[in-house]
């Protein structure tokens, strides 16, 4: 199963960002997403931006993500 992971872009430098949730750090590439800016908010798969989200969006999907690792 493959899953994409909502995170806050804290720095872009070209084509390669810093991204943060829960209080962890990924560095991802934005390829497909040249209009980026810090603070935006992501999905990220395989280590690449592939949907810019806002914050309601990214919030929710954080929320069910850790909804389905508490039922574990």
């Amino acid at each position: 199963m493959c899953l994409a992971v909502p995170l806050k872009i804290r720095s872009i430098d070209g084509k390669t960002a810093v991204g943060e949730a829960g209080g962890l750090s990924q560095t991802l590439r934005v390829d497909f997403l040249p209009d980026l800016q810090p603070g935006d908010y992501v999905m990220v798969h395989a280590g690449f931006a592939i949907q810019k989200l806002t914050e309601e969006q990214a919030r929710e999907n954080l929320a069910c993500i850790q909804e389905a690792l508490d039922a574990l």
